[in-house]
This record gives C-alpha cells, structure tokens and sequence, in this order.
C-alpha cells in the first residue's frame, strides 16, 4: 500500500454496495477515525444469522492509530455494531444526545457500557481526534431526531459525510437539515470530499414531509374500529411520537411489545425525546384487560425479522398476543432491499388471521428517511465538493449517485464509485484507488461473530432446501466391521422422513459398503467421509435427490 503519509485515505469496510453495514475509515499521517458502524440485516441466503457487522481486521492491524468513533444517528444500521467495536477496541465514541441514548441501551443489554467511552456532541462544538482531524458535527433532517452530518477537517481540506439524510421543511421534530451551519464551517473554498447518501438515488424529485405521515396515522387510527398494532423499527422515536400522538387524540391507550421497541422507549421518554401524556403508555397486563378499541401496540418487526413480535403475532406464536378478526395492523415502514419477500408473508400471515393491514404501497403510513435526487443535487452545491464518492447503497445506487454528480459538473476524474474494501488515496496531485483491503461480513449466530464463509452458507442453504439424512453405525475396533446393521434417519426430506422402508432399505446398503471398507485401513476421519460419499450417490441412484448426509461412527 502506497505510505504517502501527506494522503487522505477513505476504507469503507461496509455500507457501500450494499443495504446497512455502514462503516468509513479515515486515515491522514498517523490517525485514523471511524464514521459509523452498523449492522445488515440477513439475506435470503443467509440462512440461521441474526446480522452482520463490518469485518474488523483492518482496523486490528492499525488500532493504535484509532483515534475515536463519530456515529451520525441512531439506526441499526449505522449503530448496531458499536458492542462488538467497543469490545475489541478502547475508543471514545462520538454523537448527539438521543444517538448517544441508544448506544447506551444497545451497550448496556451486552453489559458493555461501563467501560465504553461515550461523549455527547452538540452542533458545531469541535473535536479533535489526533493531529489530523476536527471534527463538526451539523443537523441533517432524517427519520430520526438528533441525525447529523459529519465536517472533518484534514491537513488538505474539509471532508463532509452527509449520514443519512433529507430535506423536509416541516420535520416533526423542528429540525430541518441546516444548510447555514455547513455554509460556515466550509466557507468559500467548499469541501475537499463529499460523501453523501445514495439510498434514493435513483428517485426523482423530493421526499414527502414526515408530517404527511403523521396525518396518514391519525386517520388510520382515528377510523379503525377494532385494537390497532403498528411496527415500525424501535429506533424510528419520531414515528413512535406520531402513533402516540394519535391516540392521544383519539382516546387511546399505548402500549409497546418487543425487547428494543420497550427499551428504546423507556430512554427517549427519560430523556424527553418521547412526550406522552400520564397515564398514555402503559404495561401489556394492564391494555390486556381494556376493549380493543381503546388500545394501540406499537411493536417491532416491521421487516420480518423472525424473532420480532409482529412476526410471532402473524405466526401465532406470541405469548401475550394473538390477532382478533377487525383488528388494524399498520406496517410503519418500507422493506429493505432483500426483505421484500419476508414482509410480504408476513402481511399475508396477519391478513389469514382477519387483520386489515395498511402498508406504505396502499397509504402514505411510511416516507423515505432519505434525499431524492432534487435534494442530492441540492447537497452537491452547497457543498461544492473537489471530490465526490456515493455512500450508502447497492451498486446501483452508487452508480446513479456517481453521474448524478458528474451531470452536476464534478469531473468524471474526481467521481469515485467504491465499493467495500476500497482504499482511495487523496493528495496534492490528484486522487486514486490504490488497494484493497480485507472487507467481508461477520455474521452474528446466537450472539456470537462467526467469520463464516461462501461454503458454510452454502451447506446451510443446501440442508434448509434438501434436507439431511443420518447414518449411525457401530463398528468393531478389532475387525472394522458393523457390530448391528447401521441405523438411516432423514430429516427434511420429503417422502423419505417417515418411510421405514426406504430407511432399511439405506442401512443395509450402508452396511455393505462398511463391509467393503473394512480392509482398507482407513482412519475414523475418512471412513466417515467415504461412508457419506457412498450414502449420498446411493440416494441419488435412487431417488434423484442429494440431500446432505452426515455419518455417525463409533468403535466398540
């Protein structure tokens, strides 16, 4: 790698050619920053991971240069992988104050938050992080109160990182994105780099105001007869302040279901980002024994993650809550790239049960907390960037950013589409791609990060689509030869799971094959392998299948 120490270097190591994951590296001399660090939600073909996070390697090899962590908002998407950061690495974080309240809650459930450092910014306060880099935070308007942009200056120039963001003259929360502020921390001169958000690039014109969302609700609550359920994410506060506003007017009581949902609500009602009335929010033994039509739940689940309370719900799996025919579910968000098919059977889950369900493609219950191209292009001249890299997106997303930008006069030169791992090297003379470095998913099972590659996923998809088939067979230490015909049992396998027959029919050819290996003083290791080989191409001869096989062997 080019060790020009004058060089600005950028490293996404998530986030850009891709839904969540967003984590940026900045690196000038010997400092370094990270802006955000979040969380992607599983795939289609990720099967049994709860999320992934950013790969940490390369900030191992370089953590003595860390310097601190600078969170724009409060999503998942862009906190979520803070614990596991934190836990490796003894950093300051960086954020507003209802950002820094949700870092709190995500820490605190790992047990966490006594040893992290954690520093509530406001607008404009600077702060140094190493030699290199000051740091400025500005309000951006987002789907979230508190959201911010970032203004770093370097010894070249001011780099700006949008966040997430739009431009909404009547936000819920007062607090449009403040052009003024970022026209003075820049000045004349404009910013050395821009990094800005692309979710929406490709949408033309504006995002509609979250007031008008506001007035969706009200008017879904105000005329549903029956309870109403609303899942939106648990950290979307402003959302929660429209739904409770709503029943306020309407003469309804709050309650809220699922772990994040309750813990986030909890903290923005202490710390006064929530304003509910006494007596509006109250626990689920006491909405339990109220008429339906006096009570809203606010849950999770709005994406069709499995173990959300929604999905329970549309399962018939929640332990305090079941679906009554006229009740009123409202999908509070729209899906995220990948999650479509999820949130469809949900949907169609709750409708079966008799719910009426509103969703954003039927009624205006849900806007984009993001710009369209009107407000990018808008971002683009008042911050008349040198340099200009799309974050935030799939590769299309970044793509259509990247000539939105080149339309708006940056020369092609200076327009940078990166992608995960990317090294991009800015100095005096011009700007390059000059490596690329280690930036793959960590995925999370049952708590834990397992740096899991292509091939386990692939088994993984391949026993949830194939099933599996066990053999159990006891053999000789003496002679290697099977003491009592093996067992065969299959598991996900249709035709086959309960057909005796077929199973004998797999044991005596197991048995056989045993036989016939016992003179070739295999080791334990590679009997089972040849065993499960020889399974395998007998249920394909017989059945055209090949579902996974796993030999169990024991030496008696």
């Amino acid at each position: 790698m080019n060790n020009n120490n004058d060089a600005l270097r950028a490293i996404p190591l998530g986030g850009l050619g891709e839904i969540g994951r967003n984590m940026m590296v900045l690196e000038c001399g010997d400092d370094s920053v990270v802006i955000d660090a979040g969380i992607m939600f599983p795939e289609e073909d990720m099967p049994g991971v709860d999320f992934a996070i950013p790969d940490f390697s390369y900030l191992r090899e370089r953590r003595d240069r860390l310097r601190g962590v600078l969170i724009t908002h409060g999503h998942e998407d862009h906190i979520g992988a803070l614990p596991y950061l934190l836990d490796e690495f003894d950093v300051p974080v960086y954020s507003s104050r209802l950002t820094n309240g949700l870092i709190a809650v995500r820490l605190r459930e790992r047990r966490l938050l006594n040893k992290a450092r954690l520093n509530v910014v406001e607008p404009g306060e600077p702060v140094a992080l190493g030699d290199a880099f000051t740091a400025r935070f500005f309000r951006v308007c987002h789907s979230i109160p508190d959201a911010m942009g970032i203004a770093l200056e370097t010894p070249l120039g001011v780099v700006v990182h949008t966040g997430d963001f739009k431009i909404d003259h009547t936000p819920v929360d007062g607090e449009p994105t403040d052009f003024s502020a970022l026209s003075r921390i820049l000045g004349e001169d404009g910013a050395l780099l821009l990094f800005s958000d692309s979710t929406y690039a490709e949408i033309e014109g504006y995002t509609r105001s979250e007031r008008e969302v506001g007035e969706a609700l009200d008017a879904v609550i105000r005329d549903a007869e029956g309870r109403v359920m609303v899942a939106t994410f648990a950290s979307l506060i402003s959302r929660i302040q429209q739904v409770v506003n709503a029943a306020v007017r309407h003469g309804r009581k709050v309650t809220v279901v699922g772990r994040s949902m309750v813990n986030n609500v909890r903290m923005a009602l202490e710390m006064g980002y929530l304003d509910a009335p006494d007596d509006t929010i109250i626990p689920m033994s006491r909405a339990r024994n109220l008429p339906l039509e006096d009570v809203v739940i606010m849950a999770t689940g709005s994406q069709g993650e499995p173990t959300s309370a929604l999905v329970r719900i549309s399962k018939g799996e929640h332990r305090d809550i079941e679906v009554v025919p006229g009740d009123t579910v409202i999908l509070s968000s729209s899906p995220i790239p990948g999650n479509e098919t999820v949130v469809a059977r949900t949907i169609d889950n709750l409708m079966r049960q008799g719910a009426n369900v509103v969703y954003s493609r039927i009624s205006l219950v849900h806007t984009r907390g993001h710009a369209a191209r009107e407000e990018l292009k808008m971002m683009m001249s008042v911050v008349k960037p040198r340099y200009f890299v799309p974050v935030h997106g799939e590769y299309r997303h970044l793509a259509t950013h990247a000539a939105l930008a080149r339309d708006m006069g940056i020369p092609r030169s200076r327009v940078f589409t990166l992608e995960d791992g990317d090294v991009l090297e800015l100095d005096a003379e011009g700007g390059e791609i000059v490596d690329v470095v280690r930036a793959g998913h960590v995925f999370i099972d049952g708590g834990r990060a397992l740096e899991v590659g292509d091939a386990v996923l692939s088994r993984r998809s391949r026993l949830a689509r194939d099933g599996a088939a066990v053999v159990t067979a006891a053999l000789s230490a003496q002679t290697g030869l099977p003491l009592a015909e093996p067992t065969a049992v299959f598991y996900g396998v249709a035709d086959l799971e309960d057909s005796e027959n077929f199973s004998i029919k797999v044991s005596k050819h197991a048995s056989s094959a045993l036989e016939e290996l016992a003179g070739e003083r295999l080791d334990l290791e590679q009997l089972r392998a040849r065993l499960s080989r020889s399974v395998a191409d007998f249920l394909y001869g017989e059945t055209r299948r090949r579902p996974t096989v796993l030999a169990v062997i024991e030496l008696v």
